[in-house]
């Protein structure tokens, strides 16, 4: 396991956006927006550090909503987290940032700020909202001119797949400081959700000459090659070569659900993963983080369970995403569908 381990922590439901692909919203279910008391969000930091104090890990929070910001007791939080000498990104929404704000989150300790773009303007705003577009390009400036690194991710679709090589143009041109992606996983919204694994590996291919192109100039902005499906990709253009101390059984990369990430929602509820639905392994108000740990997640480590994977030779590097297996596929161990990787109709390997 690494050193670090990561919390993606939502303390409200609470959003300025009704975005086509968000968990929270996208099937209409939002009747009731969840936020955590003080109290609750005091009890699930320190159930955080216990858990951490007991595998000798570092802890690192990904404070998100719905938008942080706008939780009551933000502030407070932040304060807690500068007395214990917690560093934090904050995934939220433009709107509330300003140059007063963010100088003030950086002094708590932030060191990264995370806002999503979907498409040139047009296409983000119907996703998100009106204006969000150029809002968020502002935005970064005002991040950077803080000290916080500015990072802007992109969820992929069929929808908007051939507008990220203009997203890419648009984000470096602005000086954003990271920019990333992943893909959509179907949660009962209107989006397309059919892109096809040659669509997605031709889609690698275009992003993969977009950043070579800047990586080569002042090389200003890191580009996270995240998706785990660039293993494979990297794999088949020779950028990636399994290490001669590979040892069979070792998992050395790929998804981080059941090894050094969980999600916490503001019920209280512990996902394994918030984009795997029905992820649910404990609840953070009744249960020990420490011993959900050993006990629910083994159901999210049974890497021979894999049914395409476990016959791949990049098993314990890849498994592409078990989200968007599970979105499309119903489990979390089916076949990702982009993945393009065929199998042998004689041995069950994968070529």
């Amino acid at each position: 396991m690494k050193p670090y381990f990561s919390f993606q922590w939502h303390i409200t439901d609470e959003c300025d956006q009704r975005c086509k692909h968000c968990y929270i919203f996208s099937g209409g279910n939002y009747n009731c927006l969840k936020s955590m008391s003080w109290q609750e969000m005091q009890d699930t930091f320190n159930n955080c550090l216990d858990f951490c104090e007991t595998y000798g890990r570092t802890p690192y929070f990904y404070l998100t909503g719905g938008d942080p910001i706008l939780h009551p007791d933000f502030w407070k939080l932040l304060e807690l987290f500068s007395e214990n000498n917690i560093k934090f990104t904050i995934m939220g929404n433009p709107f509330h940032l300003n140059d007063d704000v963010c100088k003030k989150l950086k002094e708590y300790g932030c060191e990264k700020y995370q806002m999503s773009i979907d498409g040139i303007r047009e296409t983000h705003d119907w996703f998100r909202k009106p204006g969000s577009y150029d809002c968020t390009l502002e935005k970064i400036g005002c991040l950077n001119k803080a000290g916080i690194r500015s990072v802007i991710m992109t969820t992929v679709s069929k929808t908007n797949r051939n507008e990220v090589p203009g997203i890419i143009d648009a984000v470096v041109n602005t000086g954003v400081n990271i920019f990333s992606f992943s893909r959509y996983v179907p949660s009962g919204g209107d989006l397309d959700a059919s892109m096809t694994a040659q669509e997605y590996r031709e889609s690698l291919s275009d992003i993969d000459a977009k950043f070579k192109y800047y990586e080569a100039q002042d090389g200003k902005t890191y580009f996270n090659r995240k998706d785990h499906l660039w293993t494979l990709y990297q794999y088949e253009t020779g950028e990636f070569k399994i290490p001669e101390y590979a040892q069979e059984g070792m998992i050395y990369n790929g998804c981080n659900c059941g090894n050094c990430h969980i999600t916490i929602l503001p019920t209280g509820d512990i996902y394994a993963c918030r984009r795997v639905a029905q992820s649910k392994v404990g609840n953070a108000f009744k249960d020990r983080l420490a011993k959900v740990w050993v006990s629910s997640l083994d159901n999210y480590r049974e890497y021979d369970n894999f049914s395409k994977c476990s016959k791949c030779e990049l098993l314990a590097w890849c498994r592409g995403c078990p989200a968007v297996a599970k979105g499309t596929n119903g489990s979390f161990y089916a076949a990702d569908p982009q993945c393009w990787k065929e199998k042998n109709d004689l041995t069950g390997e994968i070529l």
